[in-house]
């Protein structure tokens, strides 16, 4: 497994592969359905997003001895943010999209024009992916949006992923998709 550290470079991302396993070492910032509208609706991201990686997660957070800690951190269903993730990678020059469940066509040829990948976190393991987290360096938008939906700005170490879309056009999850519309043709042929 290759370690991706930070900076997260446009050079280092455009040799990542479809399939290769990664651990993120670096700062990753969340951002679910809120923040994705907040950016389309040409609002100012008090946090500098740039050449960073977007988690598609609402962590649970709370206030420990006067600071915040990640109990559970599992990726949310990315295909919801599809309508808006190429303009918001576009616009912030994103690196990386972590999620679960993958993304289509748009977001897949923002990776390819601006050199991002998209990787895919495991779902149901909110708690051991949290263990990865090593500090939360800041919130934004924490009242105007509410914690889950809050700019979470993480350190993390060890943040396990897979390379499902690379910065070359190829989706695991397109390829998937085409396997699975080839192996059911014939049988609804049957029908």
């Amino acid at each position: 497994m290759a370690v991706l550290s930070a900076p997260f470079t446009e050079e280092k991302i455009r040799l990542l592969r479809v399939g290769e396993m990664v651990e993120i070492a670096g700062v990753i910032c969340t951002g679910r359905d809120a923040v994705h509208k907040w950016i389309m609706d040409g609002k100012e991201v008090p946090v500098d997003l740039t050449g960073s990686m977007l988690y598609h997660c609402g962590p649970v957070v709370v206030q420990e001895e006067g600071r915040w800690v990640v109990k559970a951190a599992g990726p949310t269903t990315s295909i919801r943010e599809e309508p808006y993730e190429y303009e918001v990678i576009r616009r912030h020059k994103l690196r990386g999209i972590i999620g679960k469940g993958g993304m289509g066509p748009q977001t897949l040829r923002a990776c390819q024009e601006f050199g991002c990948v998209y990787l895919h976190a495991i779902g149901g393991a909110a708690q051991v992916l949290a263990q990865s987290i090593r500090e939360v360096l800041g919130v934004a938008l924490l009242a105007e949006l509410g914690s889950p939906e809050a700019i979470w700005q993480l350190r993390v170490e060890g943040f396990p992923a897979v390379v499902t879309m690379d910065a070359r056009g190829n989706s695991l999850h397109a390829e998937v998709a085409e396997d699975s519309r080839q192996r059911l043709g014939p049988l609804l042929a049957r029908g």
